[in-house]
């Protein structure tokens, strides 16, 4: 297996984007190689604790409404392409994302983490949960098989908070500018939200150079 590694954020749609954008490579290329894992970045580490308005959020961020809507169009046309049905007016809060980090965190132990993933993408972007909420976490947990009391006790305390903003930090430090970004193999990095093709290409190339190689 090939060690993919994903740096991104549940908040963000552009890995929301690239996720699907990825699934459907990994649709048609059932015998790639990937072995997943994501890690944690956080696109607003100063955000507090209970998260913000939302629509405060992105006019602050952008100068304004008109400048939020700007920014957003991209968005919201690469979603469709990608089959997405975002509802950006759902969402009423922007949340600070270390306790879905520290989610994502546990379901890697439990091999739960893409499944983790996608439903706290789903459960922002398309229902308009607040994912900061360590309640709504605990459910998303539950919904995947985890068990939600265990989960609840966990992000009520300040388990593995710190090691998860040390390895934000540590990505930062890395060169992880942006997200989503992803390394193949401890090597090749390949940033932003690529599309379809381009992942079965590169499956494609890593596959044939496996079968080349005679060890």
């Amino acid at each position: 297996m090939v060690r993919l590694d994903i740096f991104s954020d549940p908040i963000c749609p552009w890995c929301y984007i690239g996720k699907a954008r990825l699934d459907r490579a990994l649709e048609a290329r059932p015998d790639h190689p990937f072995s997943i894992e994501w890690h944690p970045f956080q696109l607003n580490p100063q955000m507090p604790a209970e998260g913000m308005d939302r629509r405060a959020y992105l006019e602050g961020k952008f100068g304004g409404k008109e400048g939020a809507v700007q920014a957003y169009l991209p968005v919201v046309e690469e979603a469709a392409r990608a089959g997405l049905d975002i509802d950006f007016e759902a969402i009423k809060r922007t949340p600070n994302t270390l306790n879905a980090h520290r989610l994502i965190h546990w379901a890697g132990l439990e091999q739960r983490q893409t499944l983790v993933v996608a439903k706290l993408f789903k459960a922002y972007f398309n229902e308009g949960r607040d994912i900061g909420n360590p309640e709504v976490l605990a459910d998303i947990g539950a919904e995947t098989g985890m068990d939600r009391d265990m989960v609840l006790r966990l992000l009520k305390s300040d388990a593995d908070g710190d090691d998860i903003q040390a390895r934000d930090q540590d990505a930062r430090e890395k060169g992880v500018r942006a997200v989503p970004t992803f390394l193949i193999a401890g090597q090749h990095v390949v940033p932003g939200a690529q599309t379809s093709d381009l992942w079965e290409r590169v499956i494609d190339d890593i596959n044939a150079q496996m079968s080349d190689d005679p060890s």
